[in-house]
């Protein structure tokens, strides 16, 4: 007497993996979010390792996690894989501040975002 298994978010041949609370806005992450959106993942790998943007190297892990969730989670061929999607959310917003002149207050908005990507595993073309 338990309990049905939830049914899985994502088709039999794909995975996912999410990553939350990052510390950039997210206009900036949706420009490191398009660079690997439908590649194959070695070449989104590799591409995400030797950009200049600060934000890659995590963008780099939740795309290693999500191999991973593929390989061990759902016993996919990891050489087969693309990154189907990777969409990019808001979270919460740090508001601070600073005093500026004549008495004002200039605000300082510091966003933090959330990515999600969904890796594919693609079948050979005969």
């Amino acid at each position: 007497m338990g309990k049905d298994k939830n049914p899985r978010r994502v088709a039999d041949n794909e995975a996912m993996a999410k990553l939350r609370m990052l510390r950039t806005s997210p206009q900036k992450l949706n420009l490191v979010a398009a660079m690997i959106r439908g590649k194959k993942v070695e070449k989104a790998l590799t591409d995400l390792t030797f950009s200049n943007k600060r934000i890659a190297q995590d963008v780099r892990k939740c795309l290693q996690s999500a191999i991973a969730n593929a390989e061990n989670n759902h016993g996919l061929d990891v050489d087969e894989l693309i990154v189907a999607e990777a969409w990019v959310g808001k979270n919460l917003v740090l508001k601070r501040g600073r005093p500026r002149a004549r008495g004002r207050f200039g605000a300082l908005r510091k966003p933090f975002s959330e990515l999600t990507i969904k890796v594919r595993e693609i079948e050979e073309q005969a």
